[in-house]
């Protein structure tokens, strides 16, 4: 490392320490407030005008309810690169249990997956970058809505996207909290990190009848049982070992709800998760082949697809980078990888515009590790400076690396 990296990481880490307080604070102002998907009012205009007061120009109603903001001082040597830093907004629809003196205040709604965390060390970030000489642009994306898409389906980074925020930019950032990584600790892993998530419902139809005459009928029950038989086979059967997948059928409903009735029709809804586009497309083929056994005895089906959001990949050469800038600020031993996650995120959409990398960041409460998406979500705090300090340097070589790209 040159003395002037070292410089620039040592004024970088002093300063996001120095904001810790700060950015715990925000943290627990925003999980006592939480909003919905594309409800993220408040949120967005606390972003709004706390990046204003450090000298961005703000942009507003970006992706619905989503804030973007560009930071560049007037310097004769501005390089004209931007690069862009993403913070998620949104809570979800779950009533917290948990005890603490920032509980949420909004009935139904908590951040139970660290939005709360993301947007603090995110603004945090933002101010450091404006005491810092990056020599390019730096664009902060509040991104609403990556929890749950509006009535088309769509997500806050599809909308954000739709409304061009990613114009100019060379490469995007982010980081997501790991409930369950030790605190202090970062994992950066170049490749796919999360999965693609995508829903399907199958309506299997037959001919109902009476329970004392199933010659006379096309049991959907019996053949929808098939069907879950076969789809089951998928991965085990249908997809390579190396390629990890998943498919859950989480819901089977009939049309009777009587013992003596056989169904005439029965509904299917589930999931399958991928890390492969390729393997992705294979199992909508093989759900496909799976269905067909309700036709060949007698009956019909149909099955609709909801893709979500594809698989989250980290651009090597910009993981590389942001693993070096952690490791610059917080030593090798605290700079891990761990295995790609199951869970979902719509930052791969940026990532699959621009080069891009995700990092994950450790909250795990020793002795007490809470689960995303639950009522008793939460996080040690103690390292979100960490996020600051990484996302804060990493923005930074990135304006210098593609600089000298140029």
């Amino acid at each position: 490392m040159s003395n002037s990296t070292k410089t620039s990481s040592a004024s970088v880490l002093e300063k996001a320490k120095k904001l810790q307080s700060k950015i715990v604070e925000l943290r627990r102002h925003l999980h006592a407030n939480p909003e919905l998907s594309f409800h993220e009012f408040e949120t967005a205009k606390l972003s709004a005008e706390k990046l204003a007061q450090l000298g961005y120009s703000v942009k507003t109603g970006v992706g619905k309810t989503g804030v973007v903001a560009d930071f560049e001082k007037n310097d004769k040597n501005n390089s004209g690169i931007t690069i862009a830093v993403r913070a998620d907004m949104d809570g979800l629809p779950i009533e917290e249990t948990n005890k603490a003196s920032y509980l949420s205040k909004n009935k139904g709604v908590m951040h139970a997956c660290g939005h709360d965390a993301h947007v603090s060390c995110g603004l945090a970030a933002a101010e450091i970058l404006t005491g810092e000489e990056t020599g390019g642009r730096i664009r902060m994306l509040m991104q609403p809505a990556e929890e749950f898409g509006d009535d088309e389906g769509k997500s806050g980074a599809y909308r954000m996207l739709e409304d061009d925020a990613l114009n100019g930019v060379s490469a995007v950032i982010g980081l997501h909290m790991d409930a369950g990584l030790e605190a202090g600790k970062v994992a950066i892993m170049p490749g796919p990190v999360m999965a693609a998530a995508d829903g399907f419902t199958i309506k299997i139809k037959g001919v109902g009848g009476h329970g004392a005459y199933p010659e006379t009928t096309i049991d959907a029950v019996v053949l929808g049982a098939q069907v879950v038989q076969a789809v089951q086979q998928i991965v085990s059967r249908r997809v390579s070992a190396l390629d990890p997948a998943i498919i859950t059928i989480g819901s089977f409903h009939s049309s009777s709800s009587r013992g003596n009735v056989i169904s005439e029709e029965v509904v299917l809804e589930g999931t399958f998760r991928t890390f492969n586009e390729e393997v992705r497309k294979h199992i909508v083929e093989e759900l496909d082949k799976a269905c067909s056994i309700a036709r060949m005895l007698g009956g019909d089906y149909e099955i609709k697809y909801e893709m979500g959001y594809p698989t989250t990949v980290n651009d090597p050469e910009i993981a590389e980078i942001m693993k070096r800038a952690a490791i610059d600020l917080i030593g090798a031993e605290n700079v891990i990888t761990v295995k790609p996650k199951t869970w979902s995120e719509d930052f791969s959409m940026f990532a699959q515009k621009v080069p891009g990398a995700f990092m994950f960041l450790g909250g795990e409460i020793k002795g007490d590790t809470r689960l995303h998406h639950s009522p008793t979500f939460d996080l040690d705090e103690s390292g979100l400076w960490i996020g600051t300090a990484v996302l804060a340097e990493t923005a930074k070589r990135l304006v210098k690396h593609f600089e000298a790209k140029k």
